[in-house]
């Protein structure tokens, strides 16, 4: 139990005698900071009515105008998206919009991912200017594209900027600037992905009292399922109003019509009608991203956006077919670096600095994420695929943090960012030589001044020990009540002790995912991509410590109750 804590917290609030919330439910809530009544009823139940004002967003009544102008003089528009799971979800929120207003005078432009990489370009622009564009709509990007903007205005081209990342201290001019963390904004919720601003744009719209379409009030809520989408798999808190997008873009997911994503989710063998926050999370999100990382980004925009049953089918099969040679790549990519690190464990004993410039950039963040599951310790990659550049991600193992790693040597990148857990850099040829010496001493640097502190490292916190007896349905449908889970609502975390092993079976291709089954129960736990040095713990009849949450399993139309293994130990 040295890496885990047992939370303790109890539930204090003196207003809920009559609650009727189980004791579980209750410590749930409270480990979570939710004690008082309103916030509770708030949390449980969330409200479609109580998001916010679309107007409270800097420059939207500007935005608004200038669409309604652009849709009542047939203008030619740009949707300018990013090419990840956030862009295109919101791209295809505008392109559903102006179709079902009538405007079919517009585009949507998604940048090359290793051509042109992140943001608003030049030789974009040059190329609108040529074809008459009066408007563009950025989503996703732009917030940062000082020099791109001038010029787009200064070609007679109003651009209207939907983000939702840092702005600098100088914002662009454009015409309209929608980011929920613009200084002059007066919007309680900074944290919405960029799929949610572009949402908040089209409530904007429909709220200005024009007759845009010829829709029943509220038939935009249709639209959840992109902005749900993209708020389950941005790296945004699924508290606040992205709680209340994300609970209902699931339900709408479920339902929706869209023959790309009926079709995706038959082929990945999830249940649409059931779908959880972690079929799109493991199973939807990483085709749609494959696309960008793997072959043209609009593959995944169209899937998402056709209505032609033969272009779903189409789209489909690209995505499903990228995504597994993505897999791939990063296997083989993830077997190099083991490979390299085993030759001399000595020099990756506290962060594991990596590189090979026949590595893609793109697929670095996914490799060095499985290498901290495997190793416990910070993880820096970096790869060239053709550009000028040297581009690198990196990954943190919950205890140091690794944006702090590189602020203390930025002299070392060209470019860096990032959070606590995860980020990415670009080097200079003539650095790259000399970053892994750079990094081990920034990281002990934080080490050596953690420890003068007396600080602790953190642990992982438990939430509650369980019984076998306890894993039923009437358990999991406690829990699920905190669904959907993500940054900021994590997935409860269960201790269940001395659990005695009755079958081990080890499956999937690369024979690195693990059945495990328990005596006294008929929920069986499963574990993906396990730890070789685990397996000799889980001989039959030995008795182990599971760390583990609960979870409902879909997978081929079956319903199964079952626990995803975190960590077992004796």
């Amino acid at each position: 139990m040295d890496k885990y804590s047992l939370n303790t917290d109890v539930f204090t609030s003196n207003n809920l005698k009559e609650d009727n919330l189980s004791p579980l439910l209750r410590k749930l809530l409270s480990i979570r900071g939710i004690t008082e009544k309103k916030e509770i009823e708030t949390f449980l139940n969330p409200d479609y009515a109580s998001l916010h004002d679309p107007y409270l967003l800097a420059d939207m009544e500007k935005a608004v105008k200038r669409i309604l102008q652009a849709i009542e003089k047939k203008e030619k528009i740009v949707i300018y998206s990013d090419y990840d799971a956030d862009g295109i979800p919101g791209a295809v929120i505008l392109h559903d919009f102006f179709r079902a207003a009538g405007h079919e005078n517009f585009t949507n432009y998604i940048p090359d991912r290793h051509l042109e990489g992140f943001g608003f370009h030049l030789k974009a622009i040059e190329n609108f200017s040529k074809d008459e564009v009066k408007l563009i709509i950025t989503i996703d990007c732009g917030i940062a594209d000082i020099e791109q903007v001038r010029m787009a205005q200064d070609s007679g081209i109003d651009v209207i900027i939907t983000d939702h990342h840092e702005p600098k201290t100088k914002l662009p001019e454009a015409f309209a600037v929608i980011n929920p963390k613009h200084p002059d904004s007066k919007y309680p919720f900074t944290m919405i992905c960029g799929a949610a601003t572009a949402f908040k744009l089209v409530q904007g719209v429909l709220a200005s009292g024009q007759k845009v379409f010829p829709w029943k009030e509220g038939a935009e809520k249709w639209f959840l399922d992109m902005a749900g989408l993209a708020t389950l798999s941005d790296m945004v808190p699924l508290l606040g109003e992205n709680r209340i997008l994300a609970y209902f873009g699931l339900k709408v997911l479920r339902k929706s019509r869209r023959p790309g994503l009926k079709r995706l989710f038959r082929k990945v063998g999830v249940n649409q009608s059931s779908a959880s926050e972690d079929d799109i999370g493991f199973m939807i999100t990483p085709r749609i991203n494959a696309a960008s990382r793997m072959g043209n980004p609009r593959d995944a925009f169209h899937l998402l956006s056709t209505t032609d049953e033969t272009i779903a089918w189409e789209k489909t099969d690209i995505l499903n077919k990228i995504n597994d040679e993505r897999k791939g790549v990063v296997a083989g990519m993830a077997k190099e670096v083991r490979a390299r690190i085993k030759e001399d464990t000595g020099r990756f004993e506290k962060v594991i600095v990596l590189g090979n410039p026949k590595w893609r950039p793109s697929l670095l963040g996914l490799v060095a994420g499985s290498l901290v599951e495997d190793f416990c310790k910070p993880v820096f990659l970096w790869g060239r695929d053709g550009e000028e550049i040297i581009k690198g991600s990196c990954r943190g193992d919950g205890k140091i943090n690794t944006l702090a790693i590189m602020e203390r040597i930025s002299g070392e990148f060209l470019q860096f960012g990032g959070h606590k857990a995860a980020g990415g850099f670009s080097v200079s040829f003539e650095k790259i030589h000399t970053l892994p010496e750079a990094i081990l001493k920034s990281y002990e640097s934080i080490c050596a001044e953690e420890a003068s502190s007396g600080r602790e490292r953190a642990k992982t916190p438990i939430d509650e020990k369980l019984s076998l007896t306890d894993l039923t349905w009437k358990t999991f449908d406690l829990i699920d009540k905190l669904a959907p889970f993500g940054m900021s609502n994590p997935k409860p975390i269960f201790l269940i002790e001395q659990a005695e092993v009755g079958y081990v079976k080890i499956f999937g291709k690369q024979k690195n995912h693990l059945e495990l089954g328990l005596k006294g129960t008929r929920v069986k736990g499963i574990c993906f991509f396990v730890s070789t040095d685990k397996l000799g713990l889980l001989l039959p009849d030995a008795k182990v410590n599971l760390v583990a949450s609960l979870e409902k399993s879909s997978f081929g139309g079956r319903k199964e109750l079952r626990l995803r293994i975190i960590d077992v130990f004796l």
